[in-house]
């Protein structure tokens, strides 16, 4: 008998991301997390709208993530800013280095999530940021979809 999936705990969801960049690609990385911040996560009080990943000296780091202070962990806190490691393949980090370094792109945390198996996980998003240009007819274009679903409903 196949075991229930578990849903998907959604803890922080980075909304802006999609409107300011175009997500070329994205895949999911495991984080480093001390046991106050996983306590903290399970509140559902963070915040990833402010913060991108950076490969620095071989490594994956999220820079700038929020996580508030968890109020039990009195002596055995967290810094709500600090940089977190994130967990990827060496395949995959060459890939990603490669895709910022020489092709101008950008690591875009998208969501920050528990999997089923209750592990934390981040959607970073290999993304390309948008011009002013470029926001005005995405957003022409979702205004001109919204309309004719409006007009086809009502004559249809």
């Amino acid at each position: 008998m196949a075991k229930d999936a578990k849903p998907v705990k959604l803890v922080a969801e980075n909304r802006r991301a999609r409107h300011d960049y175009f997500i070329e690609d994205d895949l999911e990385v495991g984080i480093v997390l001390e046991g106050s911040e996983v306590k903290s996560l399970r509140q559902g009080k963070a915040n990833i709208a402010e913060s991108y990943a950076a490969v620095e000296g071989g490594e994956l780091w999220l820079i700038n993530g929020y996580i508030p202070a968890y109020a039990q962990a009195k002596a055995f806190g967290h810094e709500e800013r600090r940089r977190r490691k994130l967990l990827v393949s060496r395949r995959e980090l060459a890939r990603l280095w490669q895709g910022t370094a020489r092709e101008g792109m950008t690591l875009v945390p998208l969501r920050l999530y528990f999997n089923d198996r209750g592990k934390a996980k981040l959607q970073l998003g290999i993304a390309k940021g948008k011009k002013l240009a470029d926001k005005r007819a995405t957003e022409a274009k979702r205004d001109w979809e919204r309309q004719k679903a409006r007009l086809l409903r009502e004559r249809g």
